[in-house]
């Protein structure tokens, strides 16, 4: 279920603190990318398949990066799961904004569910070239709370 804090700015970054302290962190090997499909073929699901999503026209999985690929936007990962019972909401656009603003780069998030583990999760991609940096600053993020 999705919570609505009421809340001022500092009591939302307050709570996110602490949902970023408590919440398992995991840096995913390797480089990932988005390989896309036609609506028509959708792709085979594999273990190292994340996520699969979709528009009008095409398929998109996210999947690790291949051999020598050169053809593909390389991205580094990771993830959050969070404990059940925390109120999580916001947690997306405020960490995303944090990372735009110390590292100047964007991110992509993919969320899913997993209720015997707490519920929400997220999977974070960045260029994977900044992924050493985005983890050090959510590491510093967890440190100072």
């Amino acid at each position: 279920m999705v919570n609505v804090s009421v809340e001022t700015r500092e009591q939302t970054e307050e709570r996110l603190r602490r949902v970023l302290a408590a919440a398992d962190v995991v840096v995913h090997e390797g480089d990932w990318c988005f390989r896309e499909t036609p609506l028509s073929a959708p792709p085979i699901l594999s273990p190292e398949t994340l996520a699969v999503v979709r528009d009008a026209e095409s398929w998109s999985a996210l999947v690790p990066v291949t051999g020598d690929a050169t053809d593909v936007e390389r991205f580094g990962l990771f993830s959050f799961h969070f404990p059940s019972g925390l109120d999580n909401s916001g947690f997306v656009g405020w960490l995303a904004t944090h990372l735009k603003r110390s590292l100047g780069t964007g991110v992509f998030v993919v969320c899913g569910s997993n209720r015997d583990r707490g519920g929400i999760y997220d999977y974070w991609g960045c260029p994977a070239d900044v992924l050493s940096e985005a983890v050090a600053a959510v590491d510093n993020l967890r440190l100072e709370t």
